[in-house]
């Protein structure tokens, strides 16, 4: 008996879909904020750290594989590689063991231990590389040696989810919202890596016809946000000190046009951010998802001077546990960033409505 050539795409194809109907949508957190909700300023974080690899990229994961596989790019036995350090190789590396495959991540030699340890927990392989700018030619060369496939997310971020709709984090996000005081946000906050996300968002303001503005914090570093502001593709930069977010060169899945507002946060902001949202909710959150408090408190800001009111709506991007021995570290952050006291007093007040 014949196997049909796509018996095996289609099977795994049903694996990921079976994967995801056994997974809840990621919960929509309001944030305690009495000082601001008074004034008619109502902040939420949609909690991605929930899904099963603790990460927003859980999605673009997700995504990126059926994107392979419906364009005929995986198949069975394929090594899969990926350029990535952190949480997109996490997720790569679960759906790759979801299917049987082996998964290759393509990574600086500086990459913490505990990094390594999680990828390598889903059942991956981290190849380490000298440079972080050699990251994307040794994926393509191990791709090509392994006759796997590169799954470039960096490029594909933004084109493998339907932005249309189909539970993508948009839609979810603003159906979430259809029951708060101010259903359709004011501000929808994301922070860029690859630029998919923000590009998902962007979409499906414009599509579902929403005056809803996109502001995207940069942290220091990071080239996206002279890009935004210049048009200039070739810019570079040092890259960002906030795992996740930020890159060193403008990449094909960010679309600047998409984006209502850039803010350039330092990483001082975005530890002290991450501290006080921690103490805030009784739970670690990661620093990227501090870039996105100082970004959401600096609009609510902005709407009190104004006179305006409405809801402000981010994203808590990972769990915060991952970064137990550096970013929640006192000794490592003043080591690297020195002292966050002052700008940690300076956002609580913020957080207490007190910036008019």
């Amino acid at each position: 008996m014949t196997t049909h050539p796509r018996t095996w795409p289609h099977q795994a194809i049903a694996r990921i879909e079976a994967d995801f109907q056994r997974s809840a949508d990621t919960h929509l957190i309001a944030l305690p904020l009495p000082g601001l909700a008074a004034q008619g300023i109502d902040l939420y974080l949609k909690d991605e750290s929930t899904h099963p690899t603790g990460s927003l990229k859980h999605r673009l994961a997700r995504s990126l594989f059926l994107y392979a596989l419906c364009n005929g790019w995986l198949r069975e036995g394929s090594t899969v590689v990926e350029a990535s350090s952190g949480s997109t190789a996490v997720s790569e590396a679960y759906f790759a063991r979801l299917l049987g495959l082996p998964f290759v991540a393509v990574m600086p030699r500086s990459t913490s231990v505990e990094k390594i340890a999680l990828i390598e927990f889903q059942g991956g392989r981290c190849h380490l590389v000298d440079n972080a700018a050699q990251v994307y030619d040794e994926a393509i060369a191990i791709a090509q040696q392994t006759g796997g496939h590169y799954m470039d997310q960096f490029t594909y971020a933004e084109r493998a989810t339907d932005w249309r709709g189909n539970n993508n984090i948009a839609q979810s996000l603003f159906t979430q919202m259809g029951h708060e005081r101010h259903p359709v946000p004011a501000w929808v906050v994301t922070g860029a890596g690859t630029g998919g996300t923000s590009a998902t968002i962007g979409r499906f303001i414009r599509y579902q016809q929403h005056p809803t503005r996109l502001c995207v914090p940069d942290p220091a570093g990071s080239v996206f946000f002279d890009y935004w502001s210049r048009g200039d593709s070739a810019v570079t930069g040092a890259g960002s000190c906030i795992e996740g977010i930020g890159r060193p060169r403008v990449e094909p899945s960010f679309i600047r046009e998409l984006v209502d507002q850039m803010q350039v946060v330092s990483d001082v902001e975005s530890v002290a951010a991450m501290r006080l949202l921690s103490g805030l909710l009784g739970r670690k959150v990661g620093p990227s998802t501090g870039t996105n408090f100082v970004a959401m408190l600096t609009l609510a800001v902005e709407m009190q001077t104004r006179g305006e009111q409405g809801s402000i709506v981010s994203l808590l991007c990972d769990v915060g546990e991952r970064y137990l021995p550096t970013y929640h570290d006192a000794d490592w952050v003043a080591e690297r960033f020195g002292d966050c006291a002052g700008v940690q007093e300076r956002l609580a007040d913020l957080m207490a409505g007190a910036g008019k």
